[in-house]
């Protein structure tokens, strides 16, 4: 019996080593003076950066677009309950250039460019700019949008993962907003705020 005790235990004390914590705090050092120009990006980094600055960038145009759209509704809003939403698009095209200007940041975070170029955001931007033939139809066309939104950045997040906690969090907290939008957008449609 005294031998299978021995082996029940050994078992036991490799897991827990392996499950140590142990800092190399001397090679982080070493590597955090030779590497400095890289800035926040250090070699635990675990992300594609290529592949992060795209998605980033693809997702500043969908900002972008977004609060253009926003901010025409906003002007071009009509009709009898139209001060009420105009100021809800109002509000909308205000976070939207938040989550945007966050974006920008990280992008030069990460080493990266952000990119503001006007003739490619449709074509980068993962909602479309439709401009709506009235009241109703802009409420519709922001929801739809907030809906690709959302999906998108779902997506993002999966695919960060733990490879950077950083920008996932990041769209993670653009993604609560984006589903507020949409909660919005959803509840105007049906009437109930006014």
């Amino acid at each position: 019996m005294a031998k299978s005790s021995a082996a029940k235990a050994a078992p036991q004390e490799s897991r827990e080593s392996r499950d140590a914590f142990v800092l190399d705090l001397e090679k982080i050092r070493a590597d955090a003076r030779q590497h400095m120009d890289e800035g926040p990006v250090t070699s635990s980094y675990g992300a594609d950066r290529e592949t992060v600055l795209k998605l980033l960038n693809d997702s500043l145009a969908t900002e972008i677009v977004c609060v253009l759209r926003y901010k025409r509704h906003y002007f071009m809003a009509k009709g009898i309950h139209s001060e009420a939403v105009a100021q809800e698009f109002l509000e909308h095209a205000n976070e939207e250039q938040e989550h945007a200007d966050t974006l920008a940041e990280r992008i030069v975070q990460l080493g990266g460019e952000p990119n503001f170029a006007p003739d490619s955001l449709k074509s980068r931007s993962h909602s479309e700019y439709k401009e709506g033939r009235d009241l109703i139809d802009m409420i519709r066309e922001n929801l739809i949008a907030e809906r690709i939104a959302i999906d998108t950045y779902r997506e993002i997040i999966r695919y960060l993962g733990d490879k950077d906690v950083t920008t996932r969090r990041l769209f993670e907290e653009i993604l609560a907003v984006e589903e507020e939008h949409a909660d919005d957008m959803a509840d105007l449609l049906e009437g109930r705020d006014g």
